[in-house]
């Protein structure tokens, strides 16, 4: 499959995903966020490639974007405006398809994209989903970051009340102060150390995440 250039312009989100909040020591169940940690989730604009070598699959494993606040585009990863790279690309969406590496920096929400006219008929772009890493520091995605798409153990939380919470930086040097840290990830709340006080969904493969104060 063939990206062209004349095929317009594809709608994405930027997640910067989520914290889910699963339930305090002694307390039953617990809600779950979905915005984005950084503010909450941005909309921009993701323009094809144009070819060159680079394009033979948009956003493919190892490419590079550029990056905006307002528009992403697919660039080469030895351009100047190279800012990420794509570490994994699945079809689809986030919430069916599998997750994104664990230190993934941010996300990008590919709408599916069918051209009216193309020279040899194989031009589509599917729906799916990119997960990014800058190509230079800070790493929000990174244990204690204070971003990423996924909470993982070293990440820090806030209390949003009701029964929320929210990532931020381990350094202190977010919007707010960390309150938990998460220490272990475990298969379930039994096999949190005595010390949790809060527990935080993780998803995967052990799905619990063992938060403790700071």
């Amino acid at each position: 499959m063939r990206v062209r250039s004349g095929w317009g312009t594809f709608a994405v989100l930027a997640a910067a995903g989520a914290v889910l909040l699963t339930g305090c020591q002694g307390a039953p169940g617990g809600a779950a966020e979905e915005d984005g940690r950084a503010g909450g989730p941005a909309t921009a604009t993701v323009s094809p490639p144009r070819p060159s070598g680079y394009g033979a699959v948009f956003l493919a494993v190892d490419e590079c974007s550029s990056f905006g606040r307002t528009s992403f585009t697919e660039v080469s990863c030895t351009s100047e405006r190279a800012a990420a790279r794509v570490v994994a690309r699945h079809d689809g969406t986030v919430r069916d398809g599998p997750h994104c590496p664990a230190t993934t920096d941010f996300v990008l929400h590919i709408h599916e994209q069918r051209p009216s006219s193309d020279e040899d008929g194989d031009g589509a772009v599917p729906r799916g989903y990119a997960c990014m890493r800058h190509l230079q520091p800070p790493h929000p995605g990174d244990p204690g970051g204070g971003g990423g798409p996924r909470t993982i153990v070293g990440d820090c939380v806030y209390d949003l009340g009701d029964g929320k919470v929210r990532e931020t930086a381990c350094d202190g040097s977010g919007r707010r102060e960390p309150e938990f840290e998460v220490t272990k990830a475990v298969d379930d709340r039994s096999d949190c150390p005595a010390s949790t006080a809060l527990y935080v969904r993780l998803g995967g493969t052990t799905p619990v995440g063992c938060a403790r104060p700071v």
